[in-house]
């Protein structure tokens, strides 16, 4: 059994630590086998702009994930198994596909369940003439013991850090420990990656992404004074405020409002967060924007040009 099929035999890569045999064909709490699953890759203009750059970002959106959240925006392919089974040779193609098509760098969305296997897809596709960065773009939900093979091969990492409060936590993502592997997680990945840049475009370092929940401002005050006292000068932040009501039952049911968003925003001057990024607040519940993984340009035009479909393979 080679190395990437050895991690998945009981696995341990995500702190649910769910010790299924992934190698024997059964699924874990990702929903995943040892099988590395994508739904869809293209050239991404909606990431922050050291990310999107003038090319766009080559956005990979892997199949699966360890974490449940109920607002989840790609939930078709997070809990709902949208997605196929790639070979690594096929992985190598869609990531030097990108490159191809100009894209800043090659942005994995959701691998932490599946990092074994990406790690060699893109030691392999380097092999091949990848030059270009390759992100980590995660929920910040894994262990160190994951992280560790990532090290040699992951130029930048864009983590989540959508909370501290167990048991919000536990209520919105059904991961009671979130808060305390999230913050282990990003402080090895701020170890591993400083900040560096070509011109305008990111090349290395941490992004550290947090969303707004409604409701829950509390939650946002203890991660921006988390972020002011761990991360600060070392990566950046990224605030969002995005938040959509996408499927109904237990979670807020409206965005964020303009008096929560000015709060937050005095936040970052209370904490002397300058170095990073927020979103401007959009009022409109329209929800047109939100991707659907069944088309083969899972969003607008505007924001993204399809390059493989799990359906259709390379556009």
């Amino acid at each position: 059994m080679n190395d990437a099929l050895s991690s998945y035999k009981s696995c341990r890569l995500c702190p649910r630590k769910c010790g299924v045999d992934r190698s024997a064909g059964k699924k874990g709490f990702c929903g995943e086998t040892s099988a590395l699953r994508v739904a869809a890759a293209s050239i991404h203009r909606g990431e922050e702009p050291p990310i999107t750059g003038t090319g766009g970002s080559g956005v990979v959106f892997v199949s699966g994930c360890a974490l449940q959240c109920v607002f989840c925006q790609n939930y078709q392919i997070s809990q709902q198994g949208v997605g196929r089974v790639v070979t690594e040779a096929e992985f190598v193609r869609i990531c030097l596909a990108l490159q191809e098509k100009n894209a800043e760098n090659i942005n994995i969305v959701t691998g932490s369940h599946a990092a074994p296997a990406l790690a060699a897809g893109i030691k392999a596709a380097r092999k091949q003439g990848l030059v270009i960065p390759v992100l980590w773009n995660s929920s910040g939900y894994e262990t160190l013991e994951a992280l560790s093979p990532l090290e040699d091969v992951i130029d930048g990492y864009l983590p989540d850090l959508k909370t501290l409060d167990s048991a919000l936590a536990a209520r919105f993502f059904k991961a009671a420990d979130y808060g305390e592997a999230v913050s282990a997680a990003i402080k090895k990945m701020l170890e591993f990656r400083d900040m560096r840049y070509e011109g305008a475009v990111l090349r290395s370092g941490v992004i550290v992404r947090h969303l707004v929940l409604p409701g829950r401002l509390d939650a946002t005050r203890d991660v921006l004074r988390w972020f002011a006292e761990n991360a600060m000068g070392k990566g950046l932040l990224s605030l969002m405020t995005q938040y959509t009501p996408v499927r109904g039952g237990d979670m807020p049911g409206r965005s964020v409002n303009e008096a929560e968003y000015e709060t937050v925003l005095g936040w970052l001057d209370e904490f002397g967060i300058e170095d990073g990024f927020y979103q401007e607040l959009t009022l409109s519940a329209d929800s047109e924007w939100l991707p659907d993984f069944n088309r083969v340009n899972p969003f607008s035009s505007e924001l993204s040009t399809s390059v493989w479909h799990w359906r259709a393979g390379f556009v």
